[in-house]
């Protein structure tokens, strides 16, 4: 019996502190989104944000197999890091079956690039930093053209047209006359012509006032390598572009439709004096097929150019299948003046040849926005009523602007919610307790109990 009895109490008490524990426990409840929440958010390609989904650039094949060695594999979707642009001589991450890069191109500089996606293919010497030519009246388009309605018109004075840089092309412009924007811009497309761009510009608030714009416009794209000093790209101290902002800008203009219609317009007539008009036509022989040169099938067009100082120049832009090419050539150096124009065609050749077999070498993407600093708040800043302030987000608002908050003192932070040492309020031990004193009155109980069973026996 006593043996029964004692058995029975310890079955007993085990259960009571069971018992106990659970009903002193405080019971996990889901955190809720209060003032006191530190969340922390961070965007896809930001310091510290998880690995996107993708192929990683070292994964993928860096040179071209031979030819039948089976079918080509997707190459990755993922852009590789634009610093690879920023590396001298040719960039590409060709997968297997992948067809080898012209050997004619003798350009200082050449880019081709997905004008949709903005992926860049293949390039050389991306960021090398050369005279544009005209191939910079794409910046002077991208940045003027949404300012002036292409039915407006303007008439020239003689004083707009006195600074035009000796030996410059020129549509024909005759000073007095009105002319309607839409008029000038193919002067400006078509004939390259300097006079246009004058008078546009003067429409737009004047030179200097079109250089700044343009100048502002090019970094808001991403376009760092470029400097603008004549908006009409002729030779000028300082002025330079590079391979790879020519085609930032030839694929932004590729976005609206008035750039495409001027710049593959073949050719138009152009308003002479007395009323009459005559005829011009594009200088860009890739599009117009002029002096021997054999039109490029499906040419979208975008701009030619030339000066002593950058040579041949060249931005083109070409649609098969659905899909979109842009290329950039600057000074060829073989092969005279139709070089540019054939080694464009051998570049827009393989890329077409190339889809998805080749991974991105960079993007023409304007990069993100930095994001604006935290407003500075004193750390004895009382919080709202009702509100808390999490101990993560204390700790960040009260660093410097722009200094970086050392992880131990976040961790700190976040243990004890105030950056400084307190008791713990663990609830375990209080617990414990109650459950231990619930059993020892469970105990007692059940040994009266048996007592009175046993005198009653």
């Amino acid at each position: 019996m006593i043996i029964r009895s004692v058995t029975r109490s310890a079955l007993c008490g085990t259960v009571a502190l069971a018992t106990g524990l659970l009903v002193l426990l405080p019971v996990a409840t889901p955190a809720a989104a209060d003032a006191g929440t530190d969340p922390v958010v961070r965007a896809p390609g930001l310091p510290g944000a998880p690995a996107v989904a993708g192929t990683p650039a070292s994964a993928a094949p860096a040179a071209s197999a031979s030819p039948g060695a089976g079918p080509a594999p997707a190459a990755p979707a993922v852009p590789a890091d634009g610093s690879l642009l920023y590396r001298p001589g040719t960039q590409v991450r060709a997968a297997r079956g992948a067809p080898a890069l012209p050997d004619d191109v003798s350009a200082l500089s050449w880019l081709v690039a997905d004008a949709r996606t903005g992926a860049v293919l293949a390039a050389h010497n991306a960021h090398l930093k050369l005279p544009p030519a005209s191939t910079l009246k794409t910046l002077f388009a991208v940045t003027t053209l949404p300012h002036l309605p292409q039915h407006a018109h303007h008439t020239v004075s003689e004083a707009e047209l006195d600074d035009i840089g000796p030996g410059s092309s020129l549509v024909g412009i005759v000073p007095g006359q009105s002319y309607e924007v839409a008029d000038l811009w193919r002067g400006v497309f078509l004939s390259s012509g300097n006079d246009a761009v004058r008078a546009l510009a003067e429409m737009n608030g004047g030179w200097d006032k079109t250089v700044t714009q343009m100048r502002e416009k090019a970094k808001l794209l991403g376009a760092l390598d470029t400097h603008v000093v004549s908006p009409d790209g002729y030779d000028a101290p300082g002025q330079v572009t590079s391979a790879y902002d020519l085609a930032v800008f030839g694929r932004t203009g590729l976005a609206s439709p008035d750039f495409v219609r001027y710049s593959s317009t073949v050719d138009a007539q152009f308003p002479g004096d007395s009323g009459g008009t005559f005829g011009i036509i594009n200088t860009n022989r890739l599009l117009s097929g002029e002096d021997g040169i054999a039109p490029y099938p499906g040419l979208i067009g975008v701009k030619n150019g030339y000066t002593s100082d950058a040579g041949y120049t060249l931005v083109a832009a070409a649609r098969h299948h659905g899909r979109t090419l842009l290329v950039t050539v600057m000074n060829p150096q073989a092969g005279g003046g139709s070089a540019v124009y054939e080694e464009a065609r051998s570049l827009l050749d393989w890329g077409f040849a190339a889809d998805r077999r080749v991974a991105p070498v960079g993007s023409l993407q304007p990069p993100a926005p930095p994001l604006p600093p935290l407003p500075p708040v004193s750390p004895d800043e009382t919080a709202p009523a009702g509100a808390t302030k999490g101990p993560v987000a204390r700790a960040l608002r009260t660093a410097p602007a722009g200094s970086a908050v050392p992880a131990a003192k976040v961790a700190e932070a976040g243990a004890t919610g105030t950056g400084e040492k307190r008791e713990s309020s663990d609830p375990l031990p209080f617990a414990l307790i109650g459950g231990a004193c619930l059993a020892a009155l469970w105990l007692f109980l059940v040994r009266r109990s048996a007592r009175r069973r046993e005198r009653l026996g």
